[in-house]
């Protein structure tokens, strides 16, 4: 891939400062980039960039100090840098069909334009629509579907009427629609309640690998549009999570939460099930969620608090080893006052 500063300017809608002309064949990081690359840097980091071998850097529009390199400025040099990425990404050839070493149950429905590559397999009754991919060795269970231009990675497991909507990502070895976690107890002989209904992940949703998402017990599991999830994941049955919502890694959402718009758990979160946490809040690493939420909030901690309020509960511990020891010194000092009453 190749393309002068000019046409990259127009691509990202930034304004142009330098030679226009200049090639560009690559985009990398301050610290790697090399002559004829593009990179990017936010104001901390725009004297790193002004030494390094990049022949650009794109930068905020705000930016107004002197920077003697061709650059591109932009409202938002990162996004601008992730859009190239899109473009620069190194091509993966896939022709459209059906690849003949491919297992296609009966009565299935597939786009001409899908593609369906070797050791794949469609079951009875399952809809591939236009664009889709469908890497080797996946599994689409009966009565499936997948939306237009989603890319499904290997060894990814879609159970039976599972639905995922347009322009999906799901990577390697993500489970779609297993079983819920759901039993019942009697004379402690633990008896499986049969879980009868799907997942639905609506479009623009991106599920990392090792993914986890379970079946309803009865109606759906929701995935929202425009949310992405992070490897190593667990979403339990009946769970309806909101859209734009981000999941990082090991996040474990318990059955029947309700999760609303634009809520971001960080790594390791934890929730109990059968809540409703409120949309366009935060969740530090390590949270631990055991009761209803409220909308716009930012907390950390188990259980979960305020944030500012856990930050002070954690400088408090740092200084518990010093307060016991006053504490043991108060007390020999208490305990020798005492013995010397007595012996008057």
């Amino acid at each position: 891939m190749q393309k002068i500063l000019k046409e990259i300017a127009e691509i990202v809608g930034g304004e142009l400062i330098g030679d226009g002309s200049i090639k560009i064949t690559g985009l990398d990081s301050i610290e790697t980039a090399k002559t004829g690359d593009l990179t990017f840097a936010d104001e901390k980091h725009v004297e790193a960039a002004k030494n390094s071998a990049a022949s650009a850097v794109i930068i905020s529009k705000n930016f107004t100090g002197e920077l003697p390199k061709n650059s591109i400025k932009a409202e938002n040099p990162k996004f601008a840098f992730a859009m190239l990425m899109e473009i620069f990404k190194p091509q993966i050839e896939i022709p459209a069909g059906i690849n003949p070493q491919a297992y296609i149950g009966k009565n299935t429905k597939i786009s001409s334009t899908a593609k369906i590559m070797a050791f794949a397999v469609i079951d009875d009754g399952a809809e591939i629509s236009d664009g889709a991919v469908i890497y080797p060795h996946t599994y689409i269970g009966q009565n499936a579907k997948i939306g237009a231009d989603t890319v499904i990675y290997s060894s990814v497991t879609v159970r039976e009427y599972c639905e995922i909507g347009a322009r999906c990502v799901i990577h390697a070895s993500a489970v779609i629609g297993a079983d819920g976690f759901g039993f019942t107890t009697s004379k402690g002989v633990h008896t499986k309640v049969p879980q009868i209904g799907n997942v639905i992940v609506e479009d623009d949703v991106e599920i990392g690998a090792h993914v986890g998402i379970d079946r309803a017990a009865m109606g759906s599991t929701v995935i929202g549009h425009g949310t992405k999830i992070d490897n190593l994941v667990h979403i339990g049955h009946n769970c309806r999570i909101g859209a734009n919502c981000l999941i990082v890694a090991q996040t474990g959402i318990s059955g029947s939460t309700i999760v609303g718009d634009n809520v971001t758990f960080g790594g390791q979160t934890g929730t109990v099930g059968h809540i409703k946490i409120g949309g366009h809040s935060v969740y530090a690493a390590r949270s631990g969620i055991t009761k209803n939420m409220p909308e716009g909030v930012f907390c950390s901690g188990f259980p979960v608090q305020p944030h500012n309020d856990w930050l002070r509960l954690q400088a408090s511990i740092q200084k518990l080893p010093e307060l016991t020891k006053k504490i043991r010194q108060l007390e020999n000092k208490i305990s020798q006052i005492e013995n010397d009453k007595g012996g008057v």
